[in-house]
């Protein structure tokens, strides 16, 4: 009893940070010192002041975990998060995902859920101050007998590795729940001893089928939706914004309310929403690609390996995608360039004069019309015959270079200066005073077989050239 009282006490006496940024759960703290161990803070869903729109996206945010839509390799009943959280035993944590995908709201449901104080700060505005004040607020919370911060921190990728050091000994003592969000991948993005103190869970783009339950939902509410006016939406319409969202689950919901809210008939509360309207309201497909973020990566990767595994049609869908998220046609250029040495080589040496060309004419005419000669040349490289045998053996050369002992250069064919007979720079033979062009003799001091070239395309006519060489080269050696 003493205990308490005197905890209610100190938090009398200590200062209260300046300008706190926290929401309604936590701002009546100053007004009301005296909370008893069991009584709770405030929600946090505040009254919105006269003059403010809440968008669409923001009033229809789950409250709870089954009103959550999507995420059901983490949310499934029984998995690892969805017991965590359930049990309270949730510790701080790093979502991961494309824009639109619930990382806000499901770090809000885990708030209530497991009753803390949700406190939301991003990384792009606030700074190491802000964060201290909110450790300090948590604290407190703490020492009065109540639950800690969930300290929501958008964007942490954008905190620098200095400032996300800050946060390290409140998330390994408790003081906080740390729940950070990012579109960039968290492995690259923070520090390794903020990784450590946390658990990745990767959030995946919303499905097409789950965008539509929850624009049907935003319809029928009455309370937080848009269930005041009578809307009958077309199926084609909601397949229309769940298609052209890209998964982004916030896009969806706001192309709706502007397609309904400026009907003509809005006021009157009779809308029929067809695929015009949707088609209007959402303007353009959204494309998630990040040109410095996974997406990026991701996507190029696809690219290579549809190329490389023959497959056109796959290669063309990934092409038209970097082409129409805005990527530099020149970095596509360029790694065809380098795709047709790697994966292509000898099986077809004009797939490097192609791709070469192909570089040549996105630099000199530029888009839209050079997406022509990309497609074009991006077909050729996946239908080309296959081989990485030159790739391969360069790799195995190098690394003898850089594991082995380097080999000196054979006296007779070292360059024959002045001295050089001297020296005993002599006996090269001239390969073409010989019939076929050809003459067996040692071109380096230790033999090394490195390329091995395969049957594929032009490459098996070099693969029995190199044969009969080899075997040439072998007899002499016998004799």
């Amino acid at each position: 009893m003493w205990s308490l009282f005197l905890n209610k006490l100190l938090l009398l006496v200590l200062p209260f940070p300046e300008n706190e940024k926290v929401i309604a759960d936590t701002s009546n703290i100053r007004e009301n010192f005296f909370l008893s161990a069991d009584e709770p803070i405030a929600d946090s869903i505040q009254s919105v002041p006269k003059g403010r729109h809440e968008p669409l996206a923001h009033r229809m945010r789950p409250e709870c975990l089954e009103e959550i839509v999507g995420q059901k390799h983490l949310l499934a009943p029984g998995s690892l998060l969805d017991r965590a959280i359930r049990s309270d035993t949730l510790t701080s944590a790093i979502f991961y995902g494309p824009p639109g995908c619930g990382k806000t709201t499901l770090a809000e449901v885990v708030a209530k859920a497991t009753k803390r104080n949700f406190h939301r700060l991003s990384a792009v505005s606030a700074s190491v101050k802000d964060v201290r004040e909110a450790i300090a607020l948590s604290n407190k919370l703490q020492n009065v007998g109540q639950h800690g911060l969930v300290l929501f921190l958008d964007e942490i990728h954008r905190f620098s590795k200095s400032q996300q050091d800050v946060l390290l000994p409140s998330v390994e003592n408790g003081t906080i729940v740390l729940i950070g969000a990012t579109t960039e991948n968290p492995f690259f993005a923070l520090n390794a001893a903020l990784l450590s103190r946390s658990r990745v869970f990767q959030f995946e783009p919303i499905g097409e089928e789950e965008i539509i339950v929850l624009l049907k939902r935003a319809l029928k509410d009455e309370k937080r939706g848009l269930g005041k006016i009578n809307v009958k939406a077309d199926d084609d319409a909601l397949a229309f914004f769940a298609m052209g969202c890209d998964g982004d689950a916030r896009i969806a919901l706001v192309a709706l309310e502007l397609a309904v809210t400026s009907a003509p008939n809005a006021k009157s509360g009779n809308v029929h929403l067809t695929l015009a309207d949707a088609e209007a309201s959402l303007q353009k497909k959204n494309i998630v690609y990040d040109k410095a973020g996974d997406s990026h990566y991701d996507t190029i990767s696809a690219f290579i390996k549809s190329m490389r595994g023959s497959d056109p049609d796959a290669a063309l869908y990934w092409l038209a995608k970097m082409i129409e998220a805005g990527e530099d046609p020149r970095f596509i250029a360029r790694r065809m360039v380098i795709f047709a040495s790697e994966d292509i080589g000898c099986a077809d040496p004009l797939a490097l004069s192609q791709a070469v060309a192909c570089f040549q004419a996105v630099e000199r005419i530029g888009l839209p019309e050079a997406r022509i000669n990309l497609g074009h040349v991006v077909v050729y490289l996946a239908c080309s015959p296959k081989s990485n045998a030159t790739y391969t053996a360069l790799n195995k050369a190098v690394e003898d270079v850089q594991n082995g002992r380097t080999l000196e250069v054979p006296r007779h064919l070292r360059t024959r200066h002045k001295g050089a007979k001297e020296l005993g720079h002599t006996g090269y033979k001239y390969s073409h005073d010989y019939e076929g062009h050809y003459v067996a003799q040692d071109y380096l001091p230790a033999p090394r077989r490195y390329y091995e070239p395969t049957n594929e395309g032009w490459e098996s006519k070099i693969a029995d050239r190199l044969e009969r060489w080899r075997a040439q080269k072998q007899n002499t050696e016998k004799t």
